[in-house]
């Protein structure tokens, strides 16, 4: 009998724990909902519950409503329908992958070269070198010929 009340008192207490954990972790998501939608300012774009995808253009405190413009399309929300910020998935192209999803390689060489600024032209910084080299040999010869 002990043994069965002990179980039934550790599974009372796990359960009571996870209701306790759930319900604090709800109350912070909550938390900070309210808080997006408090600091939601014109120009950020987001998308609705209704997936809807516009930028606001005027937020209304006193009556909890917001205005979205979606291409050209003026919206008027409650903030209870705004979902969250939007943010642009990343696009990858199928001609950047292989038949598995992959990502193709690259040639970084010839592209790194066009857009480096730091590149020289090798042959000009060579003709370059060698003009300073027969100055710096002339100047050396005239002042020797002038210790003379």
């Amino acid at each position: 009998m002990d043994a069965n009340m002990l179980f039934i008192v550790v599974l009372v207490v796990v359960m009571g724990g996870m209701m306790w954990f759930q319900s604090k972790k709800n109350k912070e998501r909550q938390q900070q909902v309210k808080d997006f939608r408090a600091n939601l300012k014109p120009g950020t774009e987001v998308i609705t519950i209704g997936q809807i995808i516009g930028k606001v253009v005027s937020v209304d405190e006193q009556y909890e409503e917001i205005v979205i413009d979606s291409e050209g399309s003026l919206l008027r929300f409650s903030f209870s329908g705004i979902a969250k910020e939007y943010e642009r998935p990343a696009f990858v192209s199928d001609d950047e992958v292989d038949e598995n999803g992959n990502p193709l390689p690259q040639d970084d060489a010839a592209d790194g070269a066009a857009d480096d600024e730091a590149q020289v032209d090798v042959d000009a910084s060579v003709a370059q070198n060698n003009a300073e080299a027969e100055t710096a040999e002339a100047e050396q010869t005239d002042d020797g010929k002038k210790a003379e």
